[in-house]
Order: structure tokens, then sequence, then C-alpha cells
């Protein structure tokens, strides 16, 4: 079963635009998109489990340059 999660992005100034071209190339993102509000970039990202999810976010999308702060929120099935 895959595991899904959203990983809300804050860049520095002036680097939404190298952050999201970066975090594309990411195996394991899913989609990213820029959008307005307390957040610049919304990632949706999957993987194999909750640890991969957080090797994923830790390993590969906090060591991309110009991100300051994630959050990441799991999704649940319902």
């Amino acid at each position: 079963m895959t595991t899904k999660a959203y990983v809300l992005i804050e860049t520095a100034v002036g680097k939404t635009r190298d952050v999201l071209m970066e975090l594309r190339s990411v195996h394991g993102v899913r989609e990213a998109d820029a959008v307005t509000g307390e957040y610049d970039v919304v990632a949706v990202v999957e993987a194999e489990s909750l640890n991969a999810i957080g090797d994923l976010v830790t390993g590969n999308i906090h060591t991309i340059g110009g991100i300051q702060r994630t959050t990441t929120y799991l999704s649940v099935s319902m």
C-alpha cells in the first residue's frame, strides 16, 4: 500500500521557481505547485511506508537549496 502526504514548503525570497524545478525531479514527488498564502509551494509525495515518506522529506526535499521550512501532512483513508 502506498503512503501519500502533502508537503507545505516555505521558500527563501526569489527561490520559489528554483525550488519547484528541483522538487519536480525528485523521485516520489507526484505533484508540486506554487501557491499563495502562508506557504509558497505544495507538493504531493508518495512512498511505500511512513518511514519512506520521512526519508523522502528529510533526505531529498529538505536538502533542496532555497527551502526554509516544511510542514508535512499525511493523507488518511476514510
